[in-house]
């Protein structure tokens, strides 16, 4: 998998100046800003760069149903390589991702992930899992951010979504902040799987309505994790969220 993103970032001279240029500011803007949020503003120029140099065309649909001073877990689902500038260019409130732990040992894009505050997440072993998502939403309690969550565990292989994991409504509902469904819609056409040349084009991000989780138990957390897939699958179908 990573050497498939190492192909990705590095098959075009303008994506490889980017990503140094980029990685370069965020080494250097950690050593004064220890909260990310520089980090994270450089991260959006370097995904818009990105986008605009790929020839994608972004359509952002729903940002008003988010506040930018609140705080979210945002769940989408993940369909290419492309998904990730597509929604660092397009969510205007600061968040973090909860990232493969695996994408940290990526150079400059490793290096950006842990200095901005990103949480890897190790997929082999369960209990340090559950760890990392009780700190993950402590994170978002204690200091007020957004996290963005890809449920499916992975990227869809043929855009088809994938079953959701339960962290994104666990982190949600123990952090007491709403969960947001969100749809990235042709993605997968412009990045498939397995390759490394992104090709232009438009794509969608709809966001949906935030689901309040005041009053939920972890118990609860099934029954959200089904009832947030079915509003992305009906927005990637066209239906309204």
């Amino acid at each position: 998998m990573i050497a498939r993103l190492r192909a990705y970032l590095f098959s075009d001279p303008l994506i490889i100046l980017s990503t140094i240029f980029f990685g370069s500011i965020s080494i250097a803007a950690s050593l004064f800003d220890k909260k990310g949020n520089t980090l994270m503003r450089a991260a959006r120029v370097w995904a818009r760069s990105l986008l605009s140099v790929s020839g994608v065309r972004v359509i952002v649909e729903g940002l008003e149903h988010i506040d930018p001073a609140g705080s979210y877990v945002f769940a989408t689902n993940h369909a290419s390589y492309m998904d990730t500038p597509v929604v660092l260019s397009s969510i205007p409130i600061q968040f973090r991702f909860l990232a493969k732990r695996g994408l940290f040992k990526i150079p400059f894009l490793g290096t950006h992930l842990g200095q901005a505050g990103h949480i890897p997440v190790p997929r082999d072993d369960p209990r340090a899992s559950v760890k990392t998502m009780q700190m993950a939403a402590d994170v978002v309690q204690k200091r007020g951010i957004s996290l963005l969550i890809f449920p499916e565990g992975g990227r869809s292989h043929n855009g088809v979504m994938q079953p959701f994991k339960e962290g994104a409504a666990y982190i949600a509902i123990r952090a007491g902040v709403p969960i947001v469904p969100a749809a990235l819609i042709g993605t997968h056409k412009i990045l498939p799987y397995g390759s490394g040349t992104p090709l232009p084009g438009t794509v969608t991000l709809r966001i949906m309505k935030p689901i309040e989780t005041s009053g939920m138990s972890l118990k609860d957390r099934h029954a959200l994790t089904e009832r947030v897939h079915a509003l992305i699958l009906q927005a990637m179908n066209g239906e309204a969220g």
